[in-house]
């Protein structure tokens, strides 16, 4: 299997040029034969989009916009961010990651856990999503987050639980506290590259991380996406700060591989996670 990841910078608030874009990097994938393609978080509308929210929300069922996505997904497999706002709940507005396969939607994500401190405010203009499932694609069972999401290892082990070998995180994280000037690494990005790590290995699943960079608001975002094997070895990692694109070979076996050497996934107890909860939901409740 070969995955594309489109680390870019996408223009706020411009879907038709963020669009334009999403489909010249489409093309160059193709031609470099990958089979899919991955964006970072909201990629076709930009991050600080704060009232501008409901101006670039896309039905996915009436959008040109999706419309001409769902194409281009007939030759390759595309993951991707925009804000979603359904006809059947008008008004409500989510940050999601799309997979778009074959010319069909196989999968939306909305994203659970919206930060709402320091430069965040995504808690008042989107909508909190309420699941984590994964989804069948032709490379195996796959579970998208949003960004936030994969920091919080409930996500992830619920995506573990049902069956993900693939875990797909698109991010739209900014940059913090320089540590080596160098390689301009920050130490938020390290943050990010130790949860992937850690999840590649205990869920032994392959795990992609595509950030956008760029500059918006005052933020600095820091790129920096990777791709991690289900051994937790580190696949590729592309530069922070710049635009890149990388087409990466990933070896799927892998995961069988990974499982047979290290069985946390065949001796995984989802059934004792759901009883402690509800114990501990319950306990808070009675509190």
């Amino acid at each position: 299997m070969k995955v594309a990841l489109a680390q870019i910078s996408s223009v706020l608030g411009n879907v038709d040029k963020n669009l334009k874009r999403h489909l010249e990097l489409i093309d160059q994938a193709i031609n470099q034969k990958a089979d899919l393609i991955i964006f970072p978080e909201l990629s076709l509308t930009g991050y600080t989009l704060k009232d501008l929210v409901a101006e670039v929300a896309l039905n996915p069922g009436g959008s040109s916009v999706f419309q001409e996505l769902l194409e281009a997904s007939k030759k390759i497999d595309l993951v991707f961010g925009l804000v979603e706002e359904r006809e059947s709940n008008p008004g409500i507005f989510y940050n999601s990651a799309v997979y778009l396969s074959e010319g069909e939607i196989s999968h939306i994500h909305q994203k659970v856990f919206l930060p709402t401190s320091g430069m965040f405010e995504e808690g008042r203009f989107f909508g909190s999503g309420r699941e984590f499932r994964s989804f069948k694609t032709r490379f195996g069972p796959v579970g998208l987050m949003v960004c936030r999401d994969l920091l919080h290892y409930c996500s992830s082990y619920c995506l573990l639980a049902d069956g993900a070998q693939l875990l797909i995180t698109i991010s739209a994280a900014p940059g913090r506290d320089l540590s080596d000037p160098e390689s301009q690494g920050f130490e938020t990005s390290r943050m990010w590259e130790l949860m992937g790590e850690a999840i590649s290995f205990f869920s032994s699943s392959v795990v992609i991380y595509c950030n956008r960079v760029g500059i918006e608001d005052g933020a600095t975002f820091a790129g920096g996406s990777f791709i991690y094997s289900p051994l937790g070895k580190l696949i590729v990692k592309l530069p922070y700060l710049e635009e890149a694109f990388v087409v990466q070979e990933i070896d799927l076996d892998e995961v069988r591989r990974a499982r047979k050497s290290w069985p946390f996934k065949r001796d995984d107890r989802p059934e004792v996670i759901w009883h402690s909860l509800d114990r501990i939901i319950r306990k808070e409740d009675e509190d």
